[in-house]
């Protein structure tokens, strides 16, 4: 599985927006259930969002989801810092991520 992990500042104004946008995108998740995506997000105290994204071969079954695409749609004025990306790997996982052998939880 591939990782990356991106992170976020948000504006003030817009940290309601971001986290009901991201929330819908957990929403269609659960409707759609793709088992080759894994998605954490984080929100940070100083407004900063952190998103783990994990997927097989491509990451289309979570970026093609309406939910995400109207996310992604203004985000960049949501924004009060760049987007940092980074490829990422698991060096220890404690019941946080799921492991390739083992079922998503329902």
């Amino acid at each position: 599985m591939i990782y990356n992990l991106i992170r976020y500042g948000v504006k003030d104004a817009g940290i309601a927006e971001n986290r009901a946008l991201v929330a819908k995108v957990f929403e269609a998740l659960d409707e759609t259930r793709p088992q080759s995506v894994r998605y954490l997000v984080l929100e940070l105290d100083n407004g900063e969002f952190v998103h783990i994204v994990g997927y097989e071969k491509d990451s289309s079954a979570l970026t093609e989801l309406d939910a995400f695409k109207a996310f992604g749609a203004d985000h960049a004025e949501r924004r009060s810092t760049p987007l940092a990306r980074s490829a990422a790997k698991i060096i220890g996982n404690y019941h946080m991520l799921a492991k390739a052998d083992e079922a998503v939880p329902a």
